[in-house]
């Protein structure tokens, strides 16, 4: 009977020096999942963090979300968009920094709200005044259903990509723009000035651009012959500028020894590639 005695005189003793027992943590899934998403835009960054409810067999727009009132734009705190360079968005430039994303869903038309507020838990404190721009959007009916709230980027492109906003049967859609073109040129034109020139992205950047197309292919030539070892993917690409500044012969040649480089590697993607050259060039 001692025992017991003593156990519980240790246990005495240690509450009194504060200890206390452990307790369960509890964890439980959230009724609306998170995402971030982070994506390239030129060379800026935007980081998008967002909440996603599901439709659990709800009416939505219209319903649940009335139409004309600003909405959240998903769950729990609004959408926030950080962009670590400046972006155009329907014609308003957005300086580097983080914004709140709200919406007005509307039959013909919705209202798209960037605000200077992204510290806000549903649309419940919003203020017109925090507003750093409004514009509008037509939206798009969806044939089937979208389950889960989804804010999204496509149609990325050097200078632009596309943000959508979909959930139940809608879709709206704007475009962020960039303008670094100036600011790219520049630092190629530094980078030139160093020991170690970046002639192959040099070249590809003034493919892709339309920028001066002789140029491009001084440092595709350039960029082939400092090579360490024999590489497809820059006879690829020194053939599609030579196509490009109208040298089909030279094309097909430079690209042939991308195709014989690339089997000799085991590498059939730039087999493929450097034949797609071949075979534009023969059609022109």
């Amino acid at each position: 009977m001692k025992k017991p005695l003593v156990i519980t005189a240790m246990i005495a003793v240690a509450v009194a020096m504060g200890w206390q027992p452990a307790k369960a943590q509890l964890r439980l899934p959230p009724a609306s999942s998170s995402q971030t998403v982070t994506q390239s835009l030129g060379i800026s960054t935007v980081t998008l963090t967002y909440s996603r409810p599901n439709l659990n067999g709800r009416k939505i727009f219209g319903g649940l979300e009335p139409y004309d009132q600003v909405w959240r734009t998903g769950a729990n705190g609004i959408p926030k968009l950080t962009f670590d360079g400046a972006v155009t968005i329907a014609g308003t430039k957005v300086d580097a920094g983080t914004y709140g994303l709200l919406t007005i869903p509307g039959t013909d038309k919705w209202t798209v709200i960037l605000s200077k507020n992204s510290e806000q838990w549903g649309a419940y404190t919003y203020k017109q005044e925090e507003d750093l721009f409004r514009f509008e959007v037509k939206p798009e009916q969806l044939d089937k259903p979208v389950e889960t709230f989804t804010i999204s980027f496509s149609d990325v492109k050097p200078q632009s990509a596309r943000l959508n906003i979909a959930w139940e049967n809608t879709k709206i859609s704007f475009d962020l723009m960039v303008d670094q073109d100036a600011e790219i040129m520049a630092s190629i034109d530094e980078a030139m000035k160093s020991e170690k020139k970046p002639y192959f992205q040099a070249a590809q950047y003034y493919y892709n651009n339309d920028k001066d197309i002789q140029k491009a292919l001084e440092w595709a030539n350039e960029a082939d012959q400092a090579a360490a070892n024999p590489a497809p993917y820059i006879k690829y690409w020194r053939a599609r500028i030579h196509l490009k500044a109208g040298d089909k012969r030279g094309a097909i040649r430079i690209a042939r020894q991308g195709v014989e480089i690339a089997k000799q590697q085991n590498n059939p993607e730039y087999v493929k590639l450097n034949g797609q050259v071949i075979a534009e060039a023969a059609q022109q």
